[in-house]
């Protein structure tokens, strides 16, 4: 007898696939870290600026949501200008590895 839920169509899914599951946890893995790095430095000038707004609107009792937004916005623009030439070479250079090892992933 077979089973008839739901998830017998998907194992038998899973076992045609080409990629194991190890190699599926590698490139979501990369692909994590690659999205961390790429993030990383805007989010942490985003953080900066947020708690020393935040400390500057505590110190003078001013509580507009302006004095929070606008700052933020532009670090993250100074941040992309800065920081775009790199961000888009690490996304090409990852890109170029992930392309170039299809070869290997469907063996």
């Amino acid at each position: 007898m077979e089973p008839s839920h739901w998830f017998h169509n998907k194992r038998i899914l899973l076992e045609r696939c080409f990629l194991s599951q190890d190699l599926i946890v590698q490139i979501f893995r990369e692909f994590l870290k690659t999205a961390i790095f790429l993030m990383g430095p805007i989010l942490i000038a985003t953080i900066i600026v947020g708690l020393l707004v935040s400390i500057f609107q505590a110190a003078t009792q001013i509580h507009e949501m302006t004095l929070v937004f606008v700052p933020k916005i532009i670090v993250i623009g100074l941040c992309l200008m800065i920081l775009f030439p790199w961000m888009l070479n690490l996304m090409v250079s990852y890109t170029v590895n992930l392309f170039s090892n299809i070869p290997t992933y469907v063996k």
